[in-house]
């Protein structure tokens, strides 16, 4: 891994005071950032997402098979980069929330699969978005039995070893 990639991250995690004992106490691997990423479609919200094009192939792939199932995914995040990731940190400091509260919930800067631009957060037309109900549709009932044949795994399942809240949502691609 690049010297000057994890001594940036070293001083990006000694600004926030995430402890240097965050890679042990989570289990999480440290990420780099892709060297390619294509565009993909517009998200939920209207935003430009990015992915690697091998992830985004397999995304289409796994999105028209289930769209020929009757199953709409939509996705709601894809790639975001180790600065993207500080400011959801600063945000949601800056709302009140503790550090301890944030990482539950979001990886450090650098640990976060969603750096690697093969994780996307999914959603469908009839749950609101990134709510643990997503486990609940009909599209997360098809991911369970479909996505794995796509290359997608579920990455934080319910009482998962990282302390990262259960995100039925969070899938990602592994080439």
């Amino acid at each position: 891994m690049d010297p000057q990639y994890v001594g940036r991250l070293r001083a990006l995690h000694a600004q926030f005071k995430i402890p240097e004992t965050y890679a042990a106490q989570t289990g999480l691997p440290l990420y780099e950032e892709p060297d390619e990423l294509v565009e993909t479609e517009l998200d939920f919200y209207g935003r430009e997402q990015r992915l690697t094009p091998g992830a985004f192939a397999a995304w289409q792939a796994m999105q028209e098979s289930a769209r020929a199932d009757g199953i709409s995914l939509l996705m709601l995040s894809a790639y975001r980069s180790v600065d993207y990731q500080c400011q959801i940190l600063r945000r949601k400091l800056d709302a009140g929330q503790s550090l301890e509260q944030i990482l539950q919930v979001n990886a450090a800067p650098g640990f976060s699969e969603h750096h690697t631009g093969r994780a996307i957060d999914i959603g469908a037309p009839e749950c609101p978005v990134l709510e643990e109900r997503f486990e609940e549709t009909t599209a997360f009932a098809w991911l369970q039995s479909n996505a794995a044949n796509f290359g997608f795994t579920l990455t934080y399942p319910r009482d998962n070893n990282c302390g990262i809240t259960y995100e039925p949502w969070h899938w990602c691609f592994s080439a």
